[in-house]
C-alpha cells in the first residue's frame, strides 16, 4: 500500500485555522446577501408607500432603514481590524484599585459588563483566574473571551476604568468614586520568538480557590509566573493539570511581553509616552457616572451615553466603534 506524504489537514492546528477561516468568510458572504436583500425590500416598501400614499408605512421603513444601518456600520467597523493578532481570542485581567469592598464590588461590575457583551456577541468566556473580594466582589480577576475578533474589538478597553456613584458599602451614603484597571492581550496559540530567560522568572505553584473538582480544589496546581525585569505577574488555575496551567501562563506570559515589545518600539518611533499604569485619578481611559448625573464618557474618542445601565448591561459597542475610527484616523 502506498504511503502518501502527510498534507495540510495532517496537522490539527492548520486544519482547525483553515476551517475557521473558511466559516469567517461564508459568514461575511451571507451577512452581505442579506443587506442586499433588506436594501431591496426598503426600497420596496418606499414604493409601496408612494404608490398607495400611506403614510402609516413610514414607521416600517424607519425601522427597517435603523437596522440596515447598524449592520452596514458593523460590517464597516470590522474592516478595521486589521492588526496582527486582532482575529484571537481575547484575554482580559481586571484589577481593582484602592478602595476596598467599593473598588471590588465595581471590580465585579465590569466583569459582568464584559461578559454580558461577550454574551451578545456569541462569544464564550473561560475564567483562568480569580481572586474574590474580602467582603464583596472581585479583587482580581483574568477571563479569556473566544470568538472571532474578540482581541480586535476589546483592546480598545485597555486601560482605567472610573466609577462615580453613591456607595452602597457607606451607611452615610457619599458618593465614591473607585478605579479598576484592565489589562487586554490576544491569546496567541503558536509558539511566539520570545526570550524568557530562566533567570528572569519565578514559578510559584498554590491552591486553586473557587469553583471546582476535587482534583483541582486539593492540589496545588495553580501556577504563578513572575518576571523580574519588568514586574509582570500571569497566574492561571483553570486547567486540570499543573504542566496545563504552566503552559497557559507562560503562554501569557510571552503574549505580554510581546505586545510591551510592540508598545515600546511604537512609542520610540512616535515620541509619545507610553500608558500610564497607575490605576488613579487622571489615567482613566472611561468614567461611568451614576450620581448627581448618568453618563458614560470615553475621554479618549469623547464618545458619551446617558444610558448607563444598557452600558452596564453590556451595550459598549457604541465605544468600541468610536475607538477604532479615532485609532484609524
Amino acid at each position: 500500500m502506498e504511503m502518501q506524504a502527510p498534507g495540510f489537514w495532517d496537522d490539527p492546528e492548520k486544519s482547525n485555522q483553515k476551517m475557521r477561516e473558511s466559516k469567517s468568510l461564508k459568514d461575511t458572504v451571507d451577512t452581505m446577501n442579506g443587506l442586499e436583500r433588506q436594501y431591496d425590500d426598503i426600497l420596496t416598501l418606499i414604493e409601496m408607500g408612494y404608490e398607495d400614499n400611506d403614510p402609516a408605512i413610514i414607521p416600517d421603513i424607519e425601522e427597517e432603514l435603523r437596522e440596515f444601518k447598524q449592520k452596514f456600520e458593523n460590517i464597516r467597523i470590522s474592516t478595521l481590524l486589521s492588526g496582527e493578532y486582532d482575529k484571537n481570542n481575547a484575554i482580559l485581567k481586571l484589577n481593582a484599585g484602592a478602595g476596598g469592598t467599593e473598588s471590588c464590588d465595581w471590580c465585579g461590575m465590569l466583569y459582568r459588563m464584559y461578559t454580558r457583551w461577550a454574551e451578545r456577541k456569541g462569544y464564550t468566556v473561560d475564567v483562568i483566574d480569580c481572586l474574590d473580594g474580602d467582603e464583596a466582589g472581585i479583587k482580581s480577576v483574568t477571563f479569556q473571551i473566544n470568538g472571532e475578533n474578540a482581541y480586535g474589538y476589546l483592546k480598545s478597553e485597555k486601560g482605567v476604568h472610573r466609577l462615580v456613584r453613591i456607595s452602597p458599602f457607606n451607611a452615610q451614603g457619599k458618593r465614591q468614586t473607585s478605579f479598576v484597571s484592565l489589562d487586554v492581550m490576544p491569546d496567541i496559540e503558536e509558539d511566539i520568538d520570545v526570550e524568557i530567560r530562566d533567570e528572569d522568572i519565578r514559578i510559584d505553584t498554590y491552591r486553586s480557590s473557587g469553583a471546582g473538582g476535587q482534583h483541582i480544589n486539593k492540589t496545588s496546581s495553580a501556577i504563578r509566573i513572575t518576571h523580574f525585569p519588568t514586574g509582570i505577574v500571569v497566574t492561571c488555575q483553570n486547567e486540570r493539570s499543573q504542566f496545563q496551567n504552566k503552559d497557559k501562563a507562560m503562554q501569557m506570559l510571552k503574549a505580554k511581553l510581546y505586545l510591551l515589545k510592540q508598545e515600546e518600539n511604537a512609542e520610540v518611533l512616535s515620541g509619545i509616552r507610553g500608558d500610564v499604569k497607575e490605576i488613579g485619578w487622571g489615567n482613566q481611559i472611561r468614567s461611568y457616572v451614576l450620581q448627581p448625573y448618568t453618563m458614560v464618557k470615553d475621554h479618549r474618542t469623547e464618545e458619551e451615553t446617558g444610558n448607563v445601565n444598557a452600558v452596564l448591561d453590556g451595550e459598549i459597542d457604541p465605544f468600541i466603534n468610536a475607538y477604532l475610527r479615532w485609532i484609524n484616523t
